[in-house]
């Protein structure tokens, strides 16, 4: 039944909040009241969802949707507004409302979606590729234009020049790797800005040389990286891209050779300025000299002070009783050839050098060896005067001192050494896209003589655990249902007798056998670090983890531990006690006896990260075991039902994944949240803490037997 315009406006009061807002909801009333009934409720109902979130939003959206309404159908009007949370989410509200106010831009952008690959999907896949890559460590962003400043790939938001989205992600990973192979083969050594900048027409010497740098960088590629390379010419002969103009084979071929450089193709631009321009290259994007000279000057400078600073440090750290240190030096020895016979392309790898001092080979700190990894890529050499060590006053050290980690969470959240994950959205009924930020941290050693203590303190119940996990290790199996065993399985003969009074043939399989199974588990314990865990409680939690980290040593599972809390979505920490890999050693044992109480309890974030590192395991069964001792709880609006909910999605997600869940809280509040949570028989309530080392192990033990 179609709304009358007074009952518009009082849906429109409640949730635009009129009174406070002073938005017209009468004007916006005589738009939707022409509208059939069904649009009606379907706006008001988007709008809803938009002002739980951004009252302007849903304002927007209102005054918009009524354009697009008869000619969208309704997916997609709900993916355009979902896509403008997800913006606002990630740009802030005025990109959110550009999004809502160019909505006819939006229906031509989910065109290219549907088959196109989304920089926002796509960008963690990236952005491991290029961490994979040798060279400097670079960063992505999204632009409306793709290049690189020799520090930052900028990238398009959709690729779909290709019908299907894997063709397109290929797309994608070429145009990466061009951009990569820029700054790894030196296209910006020589300053080629100022070479071309003395043509008549400086943009055309430009685009030229950026064409002949693509031909040579793609021949670079094919040696560094053949399968990428016959990728790329897949993508080219897919688009009917000319791989070479014939006018331009001879210098092509040139350009391709072993030991070409970027002063080849700058030379070239002279032979060649004549020429037509070739077509660009679908993966080759723009060459912006002037903002690579710009970072790239700024980078130069910087990186000599670091440099020289660092070998100083470590001067002090290898004489430090030698007060005599001015004109001291260190060299770079290779390994392998000499410099002179080394091609430009090829820059030294850790392991392809020694840094020497006095001819004493030292090792380099990483930082140093990243330093001199990014230096060689500007000059394709370390210059000498690099490898003096900063004197005293030289430089002032704090215009170049490095971010603590800490600090890198004071303002805006930083993206080094972090991932991104969605939280869920109760009231909007759709995921926050790359809302939450999490750092993995390592807990610092603390009392070495703790687990000593604790397994002295619980004597008898450790020997006990003990001889309990040893007997699960050596304990057989019944297997049922088989066709050949020891005892008849009583259930399956049942069953079969059933099925020959019905006329069905009796199957073989009616015995049981004991079978001795090699344990294939993999364990995370996720530990709450919150500030409500203080005292009695987290003295518990490590003693806990003391007494099953020394039963588990018996069984043979892997198993990890971590830590987590959190300080709004821009600060969720999880703290790394133990990781798969490693050993149960004594560093270790004083990571546990230093877990101490932090902030607050955002469990999303960390479900979906140990998640992922469960998936990452080669176990046939994978857990992940939560001990707590309250609801999910943050400062910001992460508590009640939106901090329950999105937990309960996160636990959704994990077990699509095949990883079993299951909580051991001793909040006696907890019956009231968790089963919607876990489920009914996935958590226990610990209500007497002195109890939880033996209730702890003691689940464990049924939980994987």
């Amino acid at each position: 039944m179609r709304l009358s315009e007074q009952e518009i406006i009082e849906r429109l009061d409640e949730c635009l909040e009129a009174e406070f807002t002073f938005i017209r909801t009468d004007q916006l009333a005589r738009v939707l009241l022409p509208l059939e009934w069904r649009h009606q409720h379907f706006i008001l109902a988007w709008a809803r969802s938009l002002a739980s979130t951004q009252v302007e939003l849903a304002h927007q959206f209102v005054a918009h949707v009524v354009r697009v309404i008869h000619d969208m159908d309704r997916q997609t009007i709900e993916e355009w507004a979902a896509f403008t949370l997800d913006v606002y989410d990630t740009s802030g509200l005025y990109p959110a409302m550009e999004v809502i106010r160019q909505v006819e831009d939006y229906v031509d952008l989910s065109r290219q979606r549907k088959v196109g690959s989304v920089y926002s999907e796509v960008r963690g896949v990236l952005g491991n590729f290029v961490h994979g890559l040798a060279g400097r460590e670079l960063k992505l962003e999204s632009k409306d234009h793709t290049y690189t400043d020799s520090e930052t790939l900028y990238l398009p938001k959709v690729v779909s020049a290709l019908e299907n989205r894997e063709d397109n992600f290929n797309l994608f990973k070429s145009i990466v790797t061009l951009q990569w192979a820029q700054t790894r083969f030196g296209t910006f050594r020589h300053q080629p800005l100022d070479v071309l900048k003395q043509y008549e027409d400086s943009e055309k010497a430009i685009a030229l040389y950026h064409r002949l740098e693509t031909f040579r960088l793609e021949a670079c590629i094919e040696r560094e990286l053949p399968g990428l390379y016959r990728r790329m010419q897949d993508i080219k002969n897919q688009l009917g891209q000319r791989t070479c103009p014939p006018e331009w084979q001879e210098q092509v071929v040139a350009l391709g050779s072993t030991g070409a450089t970027a002063a080849d193709s700058l030379r070239l631009v002279e032979q060649l300025y004549a020429s037509a321009l070739p077509a660009p290259v679908c993966y080759q994007g723009e060459l912006r000299l002037h903002e690579v000279d710009e970072v790239m000057q700024a980078r130069i400078e910087r990186e000599k002070a670091l440099l020289r600073l660092k070998l100083a440090d470590t001067l002090d750290e290898l004489t430090p009783n030698d007060r005599k240190k001015d004109g001291r030096q260190f060299e770079l020895k290779e390994k392998t050839v000499s410099s002179d016979q080394r091609d430009e392309n090829d820059i030294l790898e850790p392991g392809m050098y020694e840094l020497t001092l006095d001819d004493v080979p030292i090792t380099p700190p990483e930082a140093v060896r990243n330093l001199l990894t990014s230096i060689q890529l500007d000059f394709g050499r370390i210059p000498d005067d690099y490898l003096t060590p900063a004197g005293d006053g030289e430089y002032d050290p704090s215009l170049f001192r490095e971010t603590d980690p800490d600090e890198v969470w004071q303002g805006t959240y930083h993206e080094e050494d972090a991932e991104f994950y969605d939280e869920w959205d109760v009231k909007r009924d759709h995921y926050r896209k790359r809302w939450c930020v999490l750092r993995e941290r390592e807990v610092k050693p603390g009392d070495r003589h703790f687990a000593r203590n604790t397994l002295v303190k619980y004597h008898g119940l450790a020997e006990r655990l003990r001889k309990t996990f040893e007997a699960m290790r050596d304990e057989d199996c019944l297997l049922k249902r088989q066709v050949n065993g020891s005892d008849v399985d009583i259930d399956a003969l049942v069953e079969a007798l059933a099925d020959t009074r019905d006329g069905a043939e009796m199957t073989d399989r009616l015995f049981t056998r004991m079978h001795r199974s090699e344990r294939n588990i993999a364990v995370a314990f996720m530990v709450d670090m919150s500030g409500s865990t203080r005292g009695w409680i987290n003295d518990a939690e490590r003693e806990s983890l003391i007494l099953l980290c020394e039963a588990l040593e018996c069984l043979g599972d892997r198993y990890a531990i971590y830590g987590f809390s959190g300080n709004t979505r821009k600060k969720c920490d999880l703290y790394r006690i133990k990781s798969f890999t490693e050993h149960y050693t004594d560093d270790v044992k004083a990571r546990i006896a230093n877990i101490e109480p932090q902030e607050y309890t955002r469990m999303g974030v960390t479900i979906r990260h140990l998640a992922k590192l469960l998936g990452n395991q080669p176990a046939r069964t994978r857990m992940l075991i939560t001990l707590s001792d309250g609801k999910p709880d943050d400062i910001d609006h992460y508590r009640g039902d939106y901090g329950i909910e999105d937990t309960r999605k996160a636990l959704v997600e994990a077990r699509y994944a095949g990883i079993h869940s299951f909580c051991i809280t001793i909040d006696r509040h907890g019956p009231e949240y968790l089963p919607h949570m876990y489920g009914a028989a996935n958590y226990t309530l610990v209500d007497d803490v002195s109890r939880l080392p033996l209730k702890v192990s003691d689940i464990y033990r049924k939980l994987t037997t």
